[in-house]
């Protein structure tokens, strides 16, 4: 028994059921992404997205009865997901491990589900409610040039029909970032597809890829970025931080110098510029993937701006040394936060490596190569 997934999902969705409504991406050419680069956009039909989730509901009668054979009375233990993971099925893993979990999320892949006619998403959406009741939310990526193209009386069709949240990659508010990395929206896009979603009572999470302005819009990538998200006013605002992978076109236009990556300073820097300009909006601030340099940067608007500034004032404010301590450990696993540089053997440790580094001209290398394993 097989049904299809795409490869990736928001971190936030991780003990979510993953369930593939559309293959890979319709835009694919964003210069700093390279997940779909060699792979074609294609529509599944609400035939065969149906036929996936009759094979999740049959999977999980499977593990049911397995659980009722162990004496567990169908009930999803612990035990009976060891003795699956001993098998070694991936797809009976990953329904065992969401159903251990309660069952209750899902993840409609892959990168923009919501380029489907809004009749046949709707339908589909109802068949998975049907077909697994545990189910209390279920979400999606979906792109700002498709949302603008759903009328606000579709979108709350798809928000009834069980589609709680949306995922949106807004990236940057600037226009000419906006241009320069090809993402096929504008700014105005953004603030009129967010503020439909808001409108018709759908969960929505706007990203925001730290550093992507690079030298030449290191302001006002932040800035106008800060404008639309005060436009929108999302419920959640995600940070991420630029990486820029060989496989992806933006490694080349940094070869060739169209394109300067900041450092990780200048990123922290251009991250408190935004966070300073958001005014007069209720978000709520999530800086949840391991590339960030400062995970702390997170709290809700506008009762804990102050505390999310700080974390980053208590960063840019220490000796470079520190700086450079807390990157390395960072990178290295050692620290997750900034109080963890107040360990002393931990400190020490990220020292001498930090020493060892200098010395052989490696640092600057270790430190790039480090980040790039945490895409």
């Amino acid at each position: 028994m097989i049904f299809e997934q795409g490869p990736i999902r928001p971190p936030s969705e991780a003990e979510s059921l993953l369930l593939r409504f559309t293959r890979n991406c319709p835009w694919n050419k964003c210069l700093f992404c390279g997940t779909y680069s060699d792979e074609a956009f294609s529509r599944r039909t609400v035939v065969e997205i149906k036929r996936d989730v009759d094979t999740v509901s049959h999977i999980l009668d499977r593990i049911r009865e397995r659980s009722f054979r162990m004496g567990f009375g169908g009930e999803i233990k612990r035990d009976v997901l060891a003795d699956i993971h001993r098998e070694g099925n991936h797809l009976f893993i990953h329904v065992a491990s969401w159903a251990f979990r309660g069952g209750r999320t899902v993840f409609i892949q892959d990168a923009n589900s919501l380029v489907m006619k809004t009749a046949e998403l709707v339908e589909a959406l109802r068949y998975l409610k049907e077909k697994l009741p545990t189910v209390e939310r279920i979400t999606s990526y979906a792109r700002s040039a498709t949302l603008v193209r759903k009328s606000r009386q579709e979108l709350e069709e798809i928000g009834g029909a069980g589609l709680n949240r949306i995922h949106v990659g807004m990236e940057s508010g600037s226009d000419a970032v906006l241009r320069f990395m090809q993402k096929g929206v504008t700014s105005r896009d953004h603030i009129e597809a967010g503020r439909r979603v808001v409108e018709a009572g759908i969960s929505l999470s706007e990203y925001v890829l730290l550093g992507l302005g690079g030298r030449l819009w290191s302001e006002e990538h932040p800035l106008e970025t800060a404008r639309v998200l005060n436009e929108i006013n999302p419920h959640f605002i995600r940070l991420r931080t630029l990486a820029v992978p060989e496989e992806t076109p933006l490694y080349h236009k940094l070869v060739c110098g169209e394109f300067t990556e900041q450092t990780e300073d200048e990123i922290v820097a251009g991250e408190r510029l935004m966070i300073e300009k958001l005014e007069g909006i209720d978000s709520q601030v999530v800086s949840d993937h391991m590339l960030n340099l400062l995970e702390e940067v997170q709290g809700k608007l506008p009762e804990q701006k102050e505390y999310i500034i700080s974390v980053m004032d208590r960063y840019l404010s220490m000796p470079e040394k520190d700086r450079v301590n807390f990157r390395m450990g960072k990178r290295w696993g050692q620290y997750r936060s900034l109080d963890h540089m107040n360990d002393p053997q931990r400190y020490q440790r990220v020292e001498a490596l930090v020493r060892s580094l200098e010395a052989g001209g490696k640092l600057d290398g270790t430190l790039s190569s480090l980040r790039a394993h945490m895409i």
